[in-house]
């Protein structure tokens, strides 16, 4: 808080999530530390609020650097999985409605391309260059619905791990991070997956990796009978 304060911002708005894979799991906890940093921030002069969001399992379809940014990209231009839709028109109606603008179509310039363009000229202004290629990694291993079912259970910790060891995180501040490596979804708790249709896709720069990743998801998913209540990402605004 004391960074975002020092920046001189006007107003501020806190994603602050619980859950397996969020830095405090309990939700109890969580709402009490967004109810301090919600206070810190006001007590400083800041307009502040948080939403309190359920981080249970990964949000979105992809886990990894290079993976995210292609997803959050897909996002920017009207796409993206409609989680990741519904966290960021969330966050953005809330930032727009403390800067006094309550009546912006947020989904209207995620559909039509402002966005995009704002998100363009932001990197161009930078001296980037938004065409530029992301990295893919050069070996993947898919694993594929050992029946058919519902998806009930997608823990997002044990995916987490299970990106780090693939090379998507560092253990020390000095350890490299593979930008191409991670995890890749592809199916979320209550969709219906038919037996070998592929539910995830391991990234790797090393095949070597792919062993010990899937030992951190071992346990962490799991297929049904009945598909499961899906609750929204956002549970609670705190302000």
């Amino acid at each position: 808080m004391s960074k975002k304060i020092a920046e001189g911002t006007a107003a501020l708005v806190l994603d602050v999530k619980f859950g397996s894979g969020a830095f405090i799991q309990d939700i109890a906890a969580s709402r009490e530390l967004a109810r301090t940093m919600v206070d810190l921030g006001k007590d400083a002069g800041v307009t502040t609020s948080a939403l309190l969001t359920d981080m249970n399992t990964p949000l979105g379809l992809t886990i990894g650097n290079a993976l995210e940014v292609r997803e959050s990209l897909e996002t920017l231009a009207g796409g993206g999985p409609a989680d990741i839709r519904e966290l960021t028109v969330a966050l953005a109606r809330e930032m727009l409605a403390l800067a006094g603008q309550p009546d912006a179509d947020v989904e209207a310039a995620l559909d039509d391309g402002r966005a995009m363009d704002t998100w363009r000229a932001m990197i161009s202004a930078q001296g980037g260059d938004p065409s530029a290629p992301l990295p893919t990694a050069p070996e993947t291993h898919v694993v594929p619905a050992p029946s058919s079912g519902y998806l009930v259970t997608q823990e997002a910790l044990p995916f987490g791990i299970g990106a780090w060891r693939l090379g998507a995180g560092r253990a020390r501040k000095q350890d490299p991070v593979v930008a191409s490596a991670g995890i890749e979804l592809h199916a979320k708790p209550g969709d219906r997956v038919t037996e070998g249709q592929p539910l995830f896709t391991l990234h790797a720069e090393d095949p070597s990796r792919f062993a010990r990743a899937l030992e951190a998801v071992e346990g962490a998913w799991a297929i049904g009978d009945s598909a499961p209540a899906v609750g929204p990402r956002v549970v609670e605004r705190i302000s």
